[in-house]
């Protein structure tokens, strides 16, 4: 069990791959705060998997200062930090509204400050932070200019936390991930009029010819969060099924 006497906390985590990801890490030893701003669904997971859960809206430090808390009561200290909160929304700069614009950041990118700066101080014989940046921080994405900046800036952000913290013997790595199916596409599909068609445009965008499973990106993420990756920090660990090599 690699994660054995391990305490972890993972936002982002009541669906796709932050639940995959807890799931996973309960499964390899790990003490578990699932954490989402959708209550239920935290809960939900947590229930699950034998986990702890707390709702946290990460772009909220008064809401992160609690989360924190708790972590501190329910586990003492912590040795992992799971920043995978994030979501897109389609648009130019020019289509793009300046209120989306930064609610998008304060979740994607300010939500990763707030949590690594109120965690951190609970890694108190060193740990591991996992940031989910996303592949189009190194290619581009149309119509996602929110998006992708939001995350080449977690790509950025990792690499200055992982400078300033080494110190510390806290590595700080993230995982980017290609399309990844979600709960987000099951919902399009319902009312698309051509479900075989769109699932068939989302498996070409690799050249693997298919879209990645939560459980592949967890994997990811579960190996930067080990002892397995000891020498690796400041790294973005791209896992894309080669869209970044076309």
């Amino acid at each position: 069990m690699r994660l054995m006497g391990k305490t972890a906390i993972l936002t982002g985590a009541g669906a796709g791959i932050g639940a995959a990801t807890a799931a996973m890490f309960a499964r390899e030893g790990a003490k578990v705060l699932v954490v989402d701003r959708d209550e239920a669904a935290a809960g939900r997971v947590a229930s699950e998997i034998g986990a702890a859960s707390i709702a946290t809206d990460v772009s909220d430090e008064a809401a992160v200062k609690t989360m924190a808390s708790k972590a501190a009561e329910l586990f003492g200290r912590v040795d992992i930090l799971v920043n995978n909160a994030g979501y897109g929304i389609r648009g130019t700069v020019l289509t793009t509204e300046a209120a989306d614009w930064d609610a998008l950041m304060a979740v994607n990118v300010k939500g990763v400050f707030l949590c690594s700066k109120h965690v951190i101080p609970l890694m108190t014989t060193g740990g591991a932070i996992v940031n989910t940046a996303s592949n189009v921080a190194n290619v581009g994405l149309a119509d996602r200019a929110a998006y992708v900046a939001s995350k080449g800036a977690v790509a950025a952000l990792t690499r200055s936390m992982a400078l300033d913290h080494a110190d510390r013997n806290i590595r700080v790595n993230a995982v980017a991930p290609g399309t990844t199916w979600s709960s987000y596409f099951d919902k399009i599909l319902e009312t698309h009029p051509d479900p075989d068609g769109f699932v068939a445009a989302l498996n070409g965008r690799a050249p693997m010819k298919r879209v990645a499973q939560p459980d592949e990106i967890a994997q990811a993420i579960l190996w930067l969060a080990s002892d397995e990756s000891s020498y690796a920090t400041g790294s973005i660990l791209t896992v894309d099924g080669g869209m970044t090599a076309w």
